[in-house]
């Protein structure tokens, strides 16, 4: 017992490990504890939408004002992926870097409480700022991690499914927000109270899952292994950080998608409401267009599946992004119902969007996959500038004029598709059709017909890394 408890946790991100090529059958444990925390994010930015509404009413505050909830929240992940988060994840890889996320989102959720006490704008947005430093830790590692844990063909299909997790907790949490939190029978500072409690719980949870994540046997997938790896299926030298153009597109269409997806979700809310429904029933709508996209998100992963040119995740990025747009604009120019119904849609097709992304961005990046991943979930920040835009234009127009500032996000998201699509297609399907992770007994072919691990990753990095 006392040799498991005193056992080595963290990896050198210049060794070749064992993960260099995990198997889907190997990864599938790894990526079932990861994708728990998908869910945690989920339920907390689903709450998120619907406390914004409800501040406004008990607190006396305007709709710009609120956005102050997301821009705490979303602002965090601007502040920590590029500094400690990424830091810890490079220095003490994944491992480490889950367990600090923990650590610090239960310290945030706790802080509820004295916020509540005090019904404190300010308190919120404080705790809330700290939630979003453990959430986006959490990230920092969990996306890329399901990214490269596995077969690289299937990694869009992973983070994908994982995001479809995150999104059944969004769906879970403005629904248990009209039914319990904030139902007609319950006022607003009472609905407050229960929130306070469900953080409580929360935290209570995450402790848990601390400690499950020190026990549970997880692989450390170091930058050494990304360079073998990479050598492997396209065979190149990947270049210097500063020339990822592929990369820094993709945090930029990540930035201005996240930026119009929380700007929509945030004052969906005011949307519905300016279009006659009630809040309880506003919020029903939101969690519908909240089981929707999760639904969709699961259905993208499976066409993804499927060997269809069409069904390739670059084409379907490029679909969904414009449709997102198309809807947008009629959400615009229509009213109540059928204006709903159009900004339901913009939800369920934005599903594939961020994981999407988020893949096709760290494509070819091998040694740099880690640092890469941690601009991406920087890019998450735009859920804090786009937000208060929006919450301006609702409180000197309404919130059908608003929709304009989500729609203008979706345009400028575009550019990344338009570019994977017509300059950097031949390197994504390069990606897609590899077999490596697919044959268990892949690298020992490769050994029989003479080519070693200290080749490859010299080939990948110039370094060569002697490997027993």
């Amino acid at each position: 017992m006392g040799r498991f408890f005193s056992r080595k946790i963290t990896q050198s991100d210049d060794v070749v490990t064992t993960a260099v090529h995990l198997t889907l059958r190997q990864s599938l444990i790894p990526n079932f504890l990861v994708t728990i925390l998908f869910f945690l994010w989920g339920f907390a930015y689903g709450l998120l939408d619907v406390l914004n509404s409800h501040f406004q009413t008990e607190l006396n505050i305007t709709a710009s004002k609120s956005s102050g909830l997301s821009a705490s929240y979303f602002g965090a992940y601007f502040v920590c992926p590029l500094t400690i988060s990424g830091w810890i994840l490079r220095r003490f890889g994944f491992r480490v870097t889950f367990m600090t996320g923990l650590a610090v989102l239960a310290v945030g959720c706790l802080l509820f409480w004295p916020s509540g006490v005090k019904r404190s704008f300010g308190g919120f947005c404080g705790s809330m700022f700290v939630v979003g430093a453990g959430l986006s830790t959490l990230e920092t590692a969990a996306d890329p991690f399901l990214s490269i844990c596995g077969p690289p063909r299937y990694s869009e299909i992973r983070l994908n499914l994982a995001q479809a997790v995150q999104g059944t907790g969004s769906f879970v949490a403005p629904l248990l927000a009209s039914r319990v939190f904030f139902a007609d029978t319950v006022d607003t500072a009472q609905g407050l109270k229960n929130v306070q409690w469900v953080y409580l719980g929360v935290a209570c949870f995450v402790a848990l899952l601390i400690i499950l994540f020190f026990l549970a046997p997880m692989p450390e997938v170091t930058d050494a292994d990304m360079a073998t790896v990479e050598a492997e299926i396209a065979e190149i030298d990947p270049g210097p950080f500063k020339k990822q153009y592929n990369l820094f597109l993709g945090v930029w269409s990540q930035f201005c998608y996240v930026g119009a997806q929380v700007a929509l979700a945030n004052y969906f809310i005011n949307f519905a409401e300016e279009a006659g429904y009630s809040a309880s029933k506003s919020s029903d709508l939101l969690a519908v267009g909240q089981g929707l996209y999760a639904f969709n998100r699961f259905l993208a992963a499976g066409l993804m599946t499927l060997p269809v040119p069409f069904f390739k995740p670059r084409y379907m990025l490029a679909v969904y992004l414009g449709l997102c747009f198309v809807f947008a604009v009629a959400a615009m120019k229509t009213s109540g119902a059928t204006s709903v119904a159009m900004a339901i849609l913009i939800l369920c097709f934005e599903s594939l969007c961020f994981a999407t992304i988020f893949t096709l961005a760290l494509r070819g990046l091998g040694r740099h996959t880690k640092r890469g991943g941690s601009f991406l979930v920087a890019a998450i920040s735009g859920g804090a500038a786009f937000p208060p835009m929006m919450g301006a234009v609702v409180d000197k127009h309404n919130a059908h004029i608003a929709m304009a500032i989500p729609m203008m996000g979706y345009v400028l998201a575009w550019i990344f598709p338009i570019y994977v699509n017509i300059i950097g297609g031949k390197s994504m399907d390069v990606h897609r059709s590899t077999d490596v992770g697919i044959e268990e007994h892949h690298h020992k072919k490769e050994i029989e017909a003479g080519i070693g691990t200290e080749e490859r990753v010299e080939k990948s990095s110039g370094v060569v890394e002697e490997v027993h």
